[in-house]
């Protein structure tokens, strides 16, 4: 989610976009299967996963106000952080990574604030973004305006997924953790199931990986069963499809996230 961008663009109708082609279903189920069994049965809480605010984990106070909107997000956009897949699941990890990022956004990228509302690390902890990500959330009123996806920002939840998910898929628990988040955002905001995407869905971005994206039908089907709604697919659109498919399909090679030695 490098890609550095104002956040006025205009999102795209919802119900335009369509679901992928059949290898990619194909590829979803062979790298679902890979995942435990518990991965996708666990117990799933109406009052969400515990959320760790910006103040615990070390946030620098935003550069500028942040701009809390009005509306509620039409859907959530997941990534990955294209950083190492490291084995340390501490807490103390997560918050080193939650802190590098943000200094990434802040320092290097130019933002007011770390880019994406949520972040998941490999250990299954669930932090706070962009300050007043987790308050609005609560509230299920409003967002706030991030800087995780071109043409997003502004209604869309972006989540980033610690680890670089192109060939290997992610740990069972921080999947587990991802989907008890979606599916808190869909409860709290009133979104059905179907409307978690890939940030190459819209960007010209490899983001959040072939393994993750192939993920993603599995994931709709999880939140959903979370839920205890049906998962429905919104209607297909040829021509839209056509016009994502020719301008948000990954190049093969895209440098993406955290500069070696941000993050200690």
């Amino acid at each position: 989610m490098t890609l550095r961008a104002p956040h006025h663009q205009p999102a795209p109708a919802a119900g335009r976009y369509t679901r992928r082609s059949v290898l990619t279903g194909a590829f979803a189920l062979a790298t679902a299967a890979a995942l435990p069994v518990a991965a996708a049965g666990r117990a799933y809480s109406a009052a969400g996963p515990d959320i760790i605010a910006c103040a615990t984990w070390g946030a620098r106070a935003a550069s500028e106000p942040v701009v809390v909107l009005a509306n509620r997000p039409e859907r959530i956009v997941v990534h990955h952080t294209a950083t190492a897949n490291v084995t340390d699941y501490t807490k103390q990890r997560a918050f080193a990574l939650a802190r590098a990022i943000q200094t990434y956004h802040m320092d290097a990228q130019g933002w007011i604030d770390t880019g994406q509302h949520f972040t998941v690390s490999r250990g299954a902890f669930v932090m706070e973004g962009r300050h007043s990500s987790l308050a609005e959330l609560r509230t299920g009123a409003r967002q706030v305006r991030a800087a995780h996806c071109v043409g997003q920002n502004t209604v869309s939840i972006g989540i980033e997924n610690e680890g670089t998910y192109t060939s290997e898929t992610p740990p069972a628990a921080q999947y587990a953790a991802l989907a008890d988040l979606c599916a808190h955002i869909c409860d709290q905001y009133g979104l059905p199931a179907s409307e978690i995407y890939g940030h190459r869905d819209f960007n010209a971005t490899s983001c959040p990986g072939d393994r993750l994206y192939a993920l993603l039908p599995t994931l709709r089907k999880d939140v959903a069963a979370r839920l205890g709604t049906p998962l429905s697919e919104p209607e297909e659109d040829p021509v839209w499809d056509l016009v994502r498919q020719a301008t948000g399909r990954p190049p093969a090679t895209l440098g993406e996230y955290l500069p070696a030695g941000l993050l200690r």
